[in-house]
């Protein structure tokens, strides 16, 4: 009874925790208010977003267009490793268990690992593979391991997404594959890199990984502002045509930790620099 007193405190304070950020992100978001022009890295697009949080206090260091909706793209995949996450943690899933992929997850368009119908992959492999090659197959069958089908996962994934503060954020599909309905805002993908953080630190070294190795085969990441920016440890990439490139790091640094937002670059080397240029700027600020 002990253990489970102790558990269900920890539980409560999180969710208190988090709570109070996605006050404080609230308040902040609605104002609009940027607190210092950057020198531009390069000119910003129609579809720029942006925010930096300070992880501790919750304030927003900085923000750009950051309540305004735009496409997740593969940050999408964030929500559907927090679901797993929590599979995990309430036993109905171990990492040893096999996914069985269908015919549907197959078809699934690039990126993607490539796995036949009938194949499966363990939940540990299906967690790497979703962080560092970013596997559209993959993550339609994990929701449909998990869901029983991708819009009922879609469904799922929305209504957690509320408990998290995350209004204005809507799931269609586990992957963040194009669609006109699946929408998000800067401030939302930062409560939900914070509430990884947060509820899941025993699984949180997922998303600081470089590489993948599956059936032999090594597969790189390409989250190139991890190694450019000091302290950085860990979160997501992503691309389509119609969100531009995003991306979502999370920095520890002299004490400090703040999460931050990049939504709607052009390419991937100028969304890399923008991030690295308001971490630069904004860590320092944090308490």
């Amino acid at each position: 009874m002990t253990e489970l007193f102790a558990a269900a405190l920890k539980r409560s304070r999180v969710a208190i925790s988090l709570m109070l950020v996605a006050l404080t992100l609230s308040a902040c978001a609605s104002s609009g208010s940027t607190e210092a022009v950057l020198s531009p890295v390069a000119p910003t697009t129609e579809k720029y977003a942006a925010i930096v949080v300070d992880v501790k206090s919750g304030k927003m260091l900085y923000g750009a267009n950051a309540n305004e909706l735009r496409y997740p793209a593969s940050l999408t995949k964030m929500m559907t490793l927090f679901l797993m996450f929590e599979a995990m943690d309430a036993g109905r899933v171990n990492r040893d268990d096999l996914i069985p992929i269908s015919k549907n997850a197959s078809r699934r368009p690039p990126s993607k690992l490539g796995l036949k119908p009938g194949q499966t992959i363990p939940v540990d492999t299906a967690i790497r593979v979703l962080v560092v090659k970013s596997a559209n197959d993959v993550a339609t069958a994990v929701a449909e391991f998990l869901g029983g089908s991708e819009a009922r996962f879609a469904e799922m994934m929305t209504a957690k997404a509320r408990t998290l503060g995350m209004s204005r954020t809507t799931f269609k599909n586990a992957s963040g594959l194009p669609d006109s309905d699946q929408v998000t805002t800067a401030t939302d993908m930062a409560r939900l890199s914070i509430a990884l953080r947060r509820t899941f630190p025993h699984y949180y070294s997922y998303f600081n990984q470089r590489e993948v190795t599956v059936a032999g085969r090594t597969i790189k990441g390409h989250n190139k502002a991890m190694d450019m920016i000091p302290g950085a440890d860990g979160l997501k990439t992503g691309y389509t045509r119609a969100s531009g490139f995003n991306l979502a790091t999370s920095v520890t640094r002299s004490g400090k930790s703040v999460v931050g937002v990049v939504m709607g670059e052009n390419t991937s080397a100028i969304r890399n620099a923008r991030m690295a240029q308001l971490m630069s700027t904004y860590v320092k600020k944090a308490k």
